[in-house]
């Protein structure tokens, strides 16, 4: 699935991405290290997985979206 960085605080390395719809998800430093970044800028494209519904819905991985 695809997003958009929206937040991003790198003294914790977690934030928050929207998805095409405009929904919100937040997402912790377990996923934001499982897809090996360093750095990320919020308007950044990105490749998320997600798990869980509702109000348990997470991001379990965080990557850069490439072509």
């Amino acid at each position: 699935m695809q997003a958009t960085a929206y937040t991003f605080d790198p003294g914790t390395r977690s934030g928050s991405v929207l998805l095409d719809d405009g929904t919100p998800l937040d997402f912790g430093a377990d996923a934001f290290d499982a897809g090996g970044l360093r750095l990320l800028r919020p308007g950044q494209r990105v490749r998320i997985e997600v798990t869980g519904e509702g109000a348990e819905r997470h991001v379990t991985y965080l990557t850069l979206q490439t072509l």
